[in-house]
């Protein structure tokens, strides 16, 4: 039996007998959770307003970053029943208002169900007719729970353990590194982590990879699991990468984020515009067991709830008219091909492909799309798919396939409606190509993970990632490249050398003998028997970029040699963030056959950015297409 208590009117308590909330009243702040035996799991340390809140990163166009929590001004029942209630603080914008405060109005609601193990969370966000300009950059929702308690931490089966003490990312305990959020940990209160780095974007996930996070307390042995039944609500696609859990102890439910990709992603509400989104629900579970022995398990029956989640997803008990149920929502669905005729004569099943409904309208910005849902699903071995439960409305119908480059999109906007499906049929989609390969370095995956990772520098270890195929996680990796090219750049040989050995994931400055941060040109030799008349193509598909002047001349370091040049290029962070790629961009560079030899040939591509040790280009794939006409 469900049931709700009052006590001065400042707090709001939900109890079904498993799970107790506190909210405060009128703001929403969620202060108390009563479960398995702990009196409340969030941090007894932290202000009220400081524990289990929402909050927004926004500025005025063109402004500082503003940041603030985001909290309610009036509270309201929205369902009472014996299987579930819903309660709502909501704040209400008027447009009048004086002043730079937000304007958004917004609605935060909690849902408990009755013999349920764990309570809903989302927020309804609402731009009412006349609301000033302003770009919002990050929402979400935080917990903070009790430092005393949880210690374990798990965000997948490989990448669990043991965190630091938020006493030990500050002096003297820490030792900021040149990365802000990056600490050497000196003398941590666990003297077993001494000599680590710890660094919350180690914790990293893409939403295709996550939807489970959490943490393990001891005595009482407690789960705390923020679980994602959807990314639909997520700005950025199956690609976009947000922070889940780290010291502190943190757990966070990101909805929006320019993390890895920068102000390219930033939503931008024109003057009067208007726009409402809901995010969320999203599902906090707890589980718990009395046996110190049996506490893996409960990252293994998490797994098993999330699995129980996305099936009910959408779910049919949220209260709202904005949160759509499945009857009101349609589908899609078609098969996917790919046409390279210097590949094969037939068409070829786009294989484990991402497809995707965004409101983006052009090819490759459902990258950077925040304002709208999206909806993703992967194909089958034949290219086939089928998206469901999609909000109706008209989209773009985006894709990517591994081992092609570009994105895909199709020429005609998808209109879904409630209740039907709408039949695409056979889709065909023509990566960029003008020539057949004269020669190719990597793997086209959207990524720089099949080139060369260097193992880490031992002073600065995350001992969860040695041995892990995400040991580009470990901190510092940029310095690597100058341990292993100490004075002279790399230099590949096609068809000699070897990607994964041979080519460092990150094109980075080298670090001179003075310690300063010099621009690095690394060179490509190759060999052609013959040049044929026209213009040759190199394409350029780039992982990430941050800070980035990328020159790329051919066989000579002249002007007259020097054919494509970006200057600036790119805000991801993903060399420092301890990632393997950030917002995709794709560049196709003409090379006229007259730079070109009959014999021994070179392409160099030049960092030019210098001072700066973190800045730098990774590369997904490199391919040199011969003139049309051969």
């Amino acid at each position: 039996m469900l049931s709700f208590h009052f006590w001065c009117l400042m707090q709001v308590m939900l109890n079904n007998g498993l799970v107790k909330l506190t909210i405060l009243n009128p703001q929403g702040y969620l202060t108390g959770i009563q479960y398995g035996g702990m009196d409340n799991l969030l941090d007894l340390s932290s202000s009220e307003s400081n524990r289990g809140y929402w909050d927004i990163n926004w500025s005025l166009p063109g402004g500082q970053d503003r940041y603030q929590v985001v909290k309610g001004a009036e509270y309201s029942v929205i369902h009472q029943s014996n299987d579930y209630s819903e309660v709502s603080f909501r704040s209400t914008y008027a447009p009048s208002t004086p002043g730079t405060r937000l304007p958004l109005s917004v609605d935060i609601r909690y849902i408990l169900k009755s013999g349920i193990s764990g309570f809903y969370c989302y927020a309804i966000y609402e731009r009412p007719t006349g609301c000033r300009a302003i770009d919002l950059a990050q929402t979400r929702m935080v917990f903070k729970l009790r430092r005393e308690k949880f210690h374990y931490m798990a965000i997948t089966d490989a990448k669990q353990r043991i965190m630091p003490m938020p006493e030990d990312i500050l002096p003297p305990r820490g030792k900021q590194l040149i990365v802000p959020e990056s600490v050497l940990l000196v003398n941590p209160i666990n003297p077993d982590l001494k000599g680590e780095v710890d660094d919350k974007y180690q914790y990293s996930m893409d939403n295709k990879d996550g939807g489970l996070h959490g943490w393990i307390s001891s005595g009482p042995i407690i789960g705390f699991w923020v679980i994602f039944p959807s990314h639909e609500f997520r700005n950025g696609g199956p690609t976009k990468q947000n922070l889940t859990a780290h010291t502190g102890p943190a757990c966070l439910a990101m909805f929006h984020g320019t993390h890895y990709i920068g102000n390219d992603i930033l939503a931008h509400f024109g003057e009067g515009e208007t726009w409402r989104k809901v995010f969320g629900p999203f599902f906090v579970y707890l589980n718990s067991t009395p046996n110190v022995s049996n506490a893996s398990n409960l990252w293994s029956d998490a797994k098993r709830q999330r699995l129980l989640e996305e099936s009910a997803w959408p779910y049919n008990f949220v209260s709202s008219p904005y949160y759509l149920t499945a009857n009101e929502r349609g589908s899609t669905s078609g098969r996917l091909f790919v046409q390279d005729r210097y590949v094969s004569g037939s068409l070829i099943p786009a294989k484990n492909a991402y497809v995707g409904l965004s409101a983006a309208r052009t090819e490759g910005t459902w990258q950077t799309e925040s304002k709208e849902y999206q909806f993703w699903v992967q194909t089958d071995s034949n290219g086939n798919f089928t998206i469901k439960d999609v909000i109706p409305g008209v989209y773009g119908l985006h894709g990517w396939v591994p081992g092609f480059i570009g994105d895909y999109l199709d020429k005609e906007p998808v209109s879904i409606s409630a209740g039907s499906e709408t039949q695409l049929g056979n889709l065909t989609f023509v990566p960029l190509r003008d020539g057949p390969t004269v020669w190719e370095i990597g793997f086209p995956d959207r990524t720089a993970i099949t080139y060369f990772i260097p193992d880490v520098n031992m002073m600065y270890v995350n001992k969860l990632f040695l041995n892990s195929p995400e040991k580009y996680r470990q901190y510092g990796l940029w310095d690597r490249y100058t341990d292993i090219h100490p004075e002279v750049d790399q230099v590949f040989t096609v068809g000699v050398s070897d990607p994964k050995k041979d080519w460092f994931f990150a094109h980075v400055d080298r670090r001179g003998p003075d310690g300063k941060y010099l621009p690095s040109t690394w060179k490509v030799e190759f060999n052609l028997t013959a040049v044929t008349s026209g213009t040759y193509k190199l394409r350029l598909a780039i992982a990430s970029a941050t800070r980035s002047d990328l020159k790329v001349n051919i066989n000579y370091m002249d002007t007259d040699h020097l054919v494509f040049q970006v200057m600036n290029l790119g805000t991801d962070n993903a060399v420092c963030r301890h990632g393997i790629h950030g917002l995709y961009r794709l560049f196709s560079v003409n090379i006229s056959s007259s730079l070109l030899l009959a014999g021994d040939n070179s392409i160099f591509l030049t960092q030019a950015r210098d001072g700066d040790s973190v800045c730098g280009v990774l590369y997904d794939y490199i391919r040199l297409e011969a003139a049309a006409n051969s």
